[in-house]
């Protein structure tokens, strides 16, 4: 380079994994990448004093420059060739006065080897190459998975479009943008961390709190150091100072637990004593107020888009239980110029209300969501919101809505109006010990798949056929098939009683028959075997004379009277041998 070029340009470059390539423009008072065609995002420009360190590694599309920032941020350009590596390196000596570090990878596969926390990124090294980085910024939420054991999981893209982009649109200081491009991404990474570290106090650079031990320093559990070293590095657990209102203990049924809730301006924290959850308000999607009916509880409902995850758990809805008569006095720890700028009648300053309104107030307020609650057109027979019943064996409460169904608290159901195809109303089996409860099967259109309300009271069947009519709600009702056919099984079986009740009474008019059927058997010699005589017994031809004189003096006394049939001889008794 005999004369110092003013600006040097590389094509084919993609910005933090973006999904088209751009041209990237190195310059003495920094950069600048634009994408090629206008595809990819927007322009994204970068100050050059903001340098701190840079690399050269093999990347995914060929060789990849990472430059290190002061606000311990990075920018990954991906997308040169191997012979462009003199090249690049003259332009950040002469450029930035940085040396272009050249890093190999580990490739022997290994998955056991040694964790190192940077400024901005999470190493994991073995034989003191890296294997593979993780910038802190793809890290939405760690929690110890076991004893020895840390989850990490990563964020989510909003969209595919926000990657390689500036400003709110993200680009290398956006959570979870940077893995936008790709059709499959990892969401979770677990660690296996055994035995005890020491604790490094980190440089001035913020470099390195390792799991190494050394002498003279008090150990810890690894896993356990690892997991709040982590927490802090990926700014999971926000400075306290930021909190504007923080609940304890707040009873949760899915997923089950006692969590405390910090909220923050732009998020809320879920404190458990296994799981942390930091979870953004553009994540919620919904949020519900739903009375329980047993007028001592009420239930506030969140969905949630992602859902939020517990290893392979997936929690599309978060549902807390609160007393109602249990108030709180909090006051929010906002300056005034916030609350009387930002949040001007949307949030108090102080509250002094049972737990469940100040925790809608404060949400309502802070993430700008509506607070849905059970319609005023559905009653139920004892004069609550909710009607008891069950998803197969999960017993919960079924809450219609001004436009949809809720069923909490697990399975959480939502079930929108307008995907309902036809609203079935029956009876289990055919018994009439069912017909004190119904069921209810909702199948969703387009072939989506179906719901079962199964051990519905009777009684509530009257208003919810009123409240399906007031939303125009196509229902079909299959109890009225079920009463006919137990009535027609009722008939049926009152003709069968009285078929039953002939044949008695014909038994009933053979007199004596059946007793004389019955003498017979008395008049049978079982004293014996030479009782009765077989054929090879040399008893056998007196006892068949016997016998023909007993037929033919039966045949002539058929004349005679009455008594002397009625005569029989007396039953021998019987000997033993």
């Amino acid at each position: 380079m005999s004369e110092r070029k003013t600006v040097e340009e590389f094509n084919g470059i993609y910005l933090d994994l973006s999904k088209q390539p751009g041209k990237v423009k190195f310059a003495e008072a920094g950069l600048a990448w634009r994408p090629a065609g206008g595809a990819g995002g927007e322009n994204f420009a970068l100050d050059g004093q903001q340098f701190t360190q840079c690399q050269w590694s093999r990347g995914a599309r060929g060789y990849e420059v990472k430059i290190l920032l002061r606000d311990s941020g990075l920018i990954q350009l991906d997308g040169f060739e191997a012979e462009e590596f003199d090249r690049v390196v003259k332009i950040f000596r002469l450029f930035y006065g940085l040396n272009l570090e050249h890093k190999d990878h580990a490739l022997k596969g290994w998955n056991w080897g040694k964790g190192e926390f940077g400024k901005a990124e999470l190493a994991f090294s073995v034989q003191n190459r890296p294997a593979f980085e993780i910038p802190y910024s793809e890290v939405s939420n760690t929690n110890l998975a076991g004893k020895n054991e840390v989850a990490v999981e990563f964020s989510l893209p909003a969209g595919g479009n926000e990657t390689g982009t500036n400003g709110h649109m993200g680009g290398a200081r956006t959570k979870g943008r940077k893995s936008g491009a790709g059709k499959d991404q990892l969401v979770e990474m677990r660690f296996y961390i055994p035995g005890t570290a020491t604790k490094r106090e980190n440089d001035d650079d913020g470099e390195d709190k390792s799991m190494d031990g050394s002498e003279g320093e008090e150990q810890h559990n690894a896993a356990n150091l690892f997991y709040e070293t982590l927490m802090d590095k990926a700014e999971i657990g926000e400075v306290a100072g930021d909190t504007f209102a923080t609940f304890l203990e707040v009873l949760h049924l899915t997923p089950r637990g006692r969590f405390g809730i910090d909220m923050y301006e732009a998020s809320f924290r879920l404190r458990g004593k296994t799981y942390d959850y930091k979870i953004p308000y553009d994540n919620i999607k919904k949020f519900m107020l739903l009375p329980k009916p047993d007028d001592l509880h009420t239930l506030i409902t969140i969905g949630l888009d992602p859902p939020l995850r517990q290893g392979q758990t997936r929690y599309p809805f978060l549902v807390m239980q609160f007393k109602r008569e249990e108030e709180v006095t909090i006051e929010l720890n906002m300056t005034k110029e916030l609350l009387e700028g930002k949040y001007k009648g949307k949030l108090n300053a102080r509250y002094e209300q049972p737990q469940h309104t100040v925790v809608a107030q404060v949400f309502r307020g802070l993430s700008g969501k509506k607070i849905v609650q059970p319609s005023k057109e559905f009653v139920s027979h004892h004069q609550q919101s909710g009607v008891k019943c069950s998803i197969k064996a999960n017993e919960g409460h079924l809450y219609c809505l001004d436009k949809s169904f809720m069923f909490v608290p697990k399975p959480a159901t939502y079930i929108p109006f307008d995907n309902i195809s036809v609203i079935v109303m029956s009876r289990v089996g055919g018994a009439v010990s069912a017909s004190r409860t119904f069921d209810i099967t909702v199948t969703m259109k387009n072939g989506a798949g179906e719901t079962l309300f199964s051990n519905i009271n009777r009684e509530e069947q009257k208003p919810l056929e009123d409240f399906f009519q007031a939303k125009g709600l196509r229902t079909k009702n299959e109890m009225m098939d079920d009463s006919s056919a137990l009535i027609a099984a009722a008939l049926k079986d009152a003709d069968m009683a009285s078929s039953d009740e002939e044949v008695v009474a014909a038994r009933a008019d053979r007199g004596s028959a059946d007793e004389d059927e019955e003498s017979v058997d008395e008049d049978f010699k079982t004293d014996s075997e030479s009782d009765v005589a077989e054929e090879y017994d040399s008893a056998h031809e007196s006892s068949g004379s016997g016998s023909d004189a007993e037929m033919a003096d039966g045949d002539a006394g058929r004349d005679s009277d009455p008594p002397e049939l009625a005569e029989r001889p007396k039953k021998k008794a019987k000997t033993s041998k």
